[in-house]
């Protein structure tokens, strides 16, 4: 199972918009792929019509009771989408960084749960809370390829400084690097402010920044609104169709970089 978590410490950049819409085109090209909701505020969660004050069970139950956390497969839930999975969140994860304190081991939670799921699933997507703590701290020790969601707008770059930080404080836990992808989101070309974030975002990080963007698109708030993917639900819109040449270019990036190694969180 290919493992790729969607981050940023800056929240309204399409972190959930991201996940949603890669998984839709998954599903659609008929591979098995799981979305994880680590975000208390449960946006993914909700977009499949589930409560984060009332789902049952969920990610948290693996926080809950370490040792004794019921199997993964048993947090799914379904989405309406053939082929596509849910672990939805609670609200509960909001407390667990008091919780947990500097419980040894806690970093590798959410690794640990997936690893259960090999046999199910090709592809997990990881949606995550713009902050660092034990939930980023899990998917990022969990995941075979980040994707940093940064939207085209200058005080979003401020955002993208702090998330690439994080990243290299990981990189040193890790055995091998960790690849990562930034995405430009939300670009709007009849406007100056996003042609010239866009132009920043490609001078500063190159190769890193991926050479497409993800345009606005109002059609993401009707998909939202009706708890499909857009890329299932109009997979010609112009959303779709960029959401397709970003998972075209990762497939062919993580097939040529090798079966991916995840170091030790």
């Amino acid at each position: 199972m290919r493992i790729w978590t969607v981050a940023n410490q800056k929240g309204g950049v399409g972190k959930t918009t991201t996940a949603v819409s890669l998984g839709g085109l998954l599903a659609l090209k008929r591979r098995r792929c799981v979305l994880v909701d680590l975000d208390p505020h449960g946006s993914l969660t909700a977009y499949f019509g589930y409560d984060p004050e009332s789902v049952q069970p969920s990610i948290y139950d693996l926080f809950d009771a370490p040792g004794k956390a019921p199997p993964a497969r048993e947090l799914l839930h379904d989405t309406g989408v053939a082929g596509l999975k849910l672990i939805p969140a609670s609200t509960a994860l909001a407390t667990l960084d008091r919780q947990l304190g500097s419980r040894q081991g806690m970093g590798l939670v959410v690794r640990r749960g997936l690893a259960t799921l090999e046999d199910e699933f090709e592809f997990a997507f990881l949606d995550c809370a713009p902050m660092l703590g034990v939930l980023m701290v899990n998917a990022l020790a969990a995941c075979h390829h980040l994707l940093v969601p940064v939207q085209t707008e200058f005080l979003a770059l401020k955002g993208l400084e702090r998330m690439v930080r994080t990243l290299e404080m990981v990189q040193r836990s890790r055995s091998r690097p960790l690849p990562y992808t930034i995405v430009p989101t939300l670009f709007d070309r009849r406007t100056r402010a996003s042609v010239e974030s866009l132009t920043e975002i490609r001078r500063v990080y190159g190769e890193r920044a991926w050479a497409g963007a993800i345009p606005v698109d109002t059609q993401f708030r009707d998909a939202s609104r009706a708890g499909r993917p857009l890329t299932v639900m109009q997979p010609w819109s112009r959303g779709s169709i960029a959401y397709r040449k970003l998972l075209d270019t990762l497939d062919t990036g993580d097939q040529q970089a090798g079966p991916p190694e995840v170091g030790h969180g």
